[in-house]
């Protein structure tokens, strides 16, 4: 079994949804592993991975729209707001999410469905540039 990781970095226009599986596709043919699983980890805690649709857009805008209604800015009832309003809501939308997924590989390519697109989930209104480990293993 080989293993291999590289690092990428992503830089987002702020809050939203921002494809990612070209990058991390491009990484799983670097390592030339044919068989075996990628693992992709964000290094921040205000942002988070989704897997999500990536053939209409009109999907990634309403998961923003929920996120948005489910956890609105603003600073009461949070306490914690050393970098704005937005700092703690970004928090709580990573901690909703997740940190990192895990993919397939057979045939050196990553092993997403149909019409599967690896976001990263900006959740701070301003821009950013984010790190993700990927983590390929296998044979």
């Amino acid at each position: 079994m080989r293993q291999v990781q590289k690092s990428i970095q992503v830089h987002t226009r702020g809050r939203g949804l921002t494809e990612i599986t070209r990058q991390v596709a491009e990484a799983v043919a670097e390592a030339g592993i044919g068989l075996g699983l990628c693992h992709v980890f964000v290094q921040h805690t205000s942002a988070s991975l989704v897997l999500q649709e990536n053939a209409d857009p009109s999907a990634r805008s309403d998961v923003e729209t929920f996120f948005d209604s489910l956890v609105p800015d603003g600073g009461a009832p949070y306490t914690h707001t050393t970098e704005g309003l937005d700092d703690m809501p970004a928090h709580l939308r990573t901690a909703l999410t997740s940190t990192s997924e895990l993919i397939p590989i057979a045939h050196g390519r990553l092993q997403l469905g149909r019409w599967q697109g690896l976001y990263l989930f900006e959740h701070r209104r301003r821009s950013a540039v984010r790190h993700q480990i990927v983590h390929v293993w296998g044979e």
